[in-house]
């Protein structure tokens, strides 16, 4: 494990960064939940180039029904895997109109009934738009960094979650994606990382600096 204590890192990461409950740009509960389907396979700098155009078309679940699939596939093509993410966001507002009077629910387990809605969707949805810290969302950056710091050996999502919500308190769950999610953009890259700016270069046990070796990459052999 981390010769970091996880307070250690998420005090630290306090100090540096102050990031947005979400990095995708949105105004209403249901805006997020549409961008974050997008967000799927694809960068969130994508997503919020494409959703202006659809956010202006959509305002409601209705609205969304009123487009035709094809027409929705063209607005959000560039996002990747268009066709599926299409279905979803169809099929989920029927049953926001159909189950939830239109509204997007404020549950875990209402939001992974919706079709495209995995828990890390959730996590977010819960978190940036409800202000509620229910899970911790496991993206490529907080899978990344938690197994480079230590913080989990973790072969899959779910099991580096499990780890990470017994480290940190429940009130700064959401708070970890998005400080991970900067520090991954920042510093700690996939590749090329900058283990000679981390502040935890030191101590680190991937760090280049002490020329240790990848325990991300290690994982990922070992799969």
């Amino acid at each position: 494990m981390s010769s970091i204590a996880p307070t250690a890192i998420l005090h630290i990461l306090k100090r540096l960064y102050t990031p947005p409950r979400s990095f995708l740009a949105y105004e209403t509960p249901l805006d997020l939940l549409v961008a974050t389907i997008l967000s799927a396979q694809c960068t969130d700098a994508r997503v919020n180039l494409v959703t202006p155009k659809l956010f202006a078309l959509c305002r409601s679940p209705e609205d969304y029904l009123r487009l035709s699939r094809k027409k929705l596939e063209t607005l959000i093509h560039s996002c990747g895997t268009f066709r599926n993410k299409a279905k979803f966001i169809h099929g989920l507002c029927k049953i926001l109109l159909k189950k939830h009077r239109g509204k997007v629910p404020q549950t875990m387990e209402e939001l992974t009934e919706l079709p495209g809605v995995g828990r890390k969707t959730a996590a977010i949805i819960l978190y940036a738009a409800f202000g509620k810290n229910e899970a911790i969302a496991v993206d490529t950056h907080v899978g990344r960094l938690s197994l480079r710091l230590g913080l989990s050996k973790g072969k899959t999502p779910e099991k580096i979650e499990k780890d990470l919500l017994k480290l940190f308190p429940q009130k700064d769950w959401g708070l970890v994606n998005t400080l991970m999610i900067s520090h991954g953009r920042a510093v700690c890259m996939a590749r090329n990382r900058q283990c000679g700016e981390c502040v935890f270069k030191k101590d680190c046990p991937s760090s280049l600096v002490g020329g240790r070796s990848d325990l991300a990459r290690d994982s990922s052999r070992r799969r």
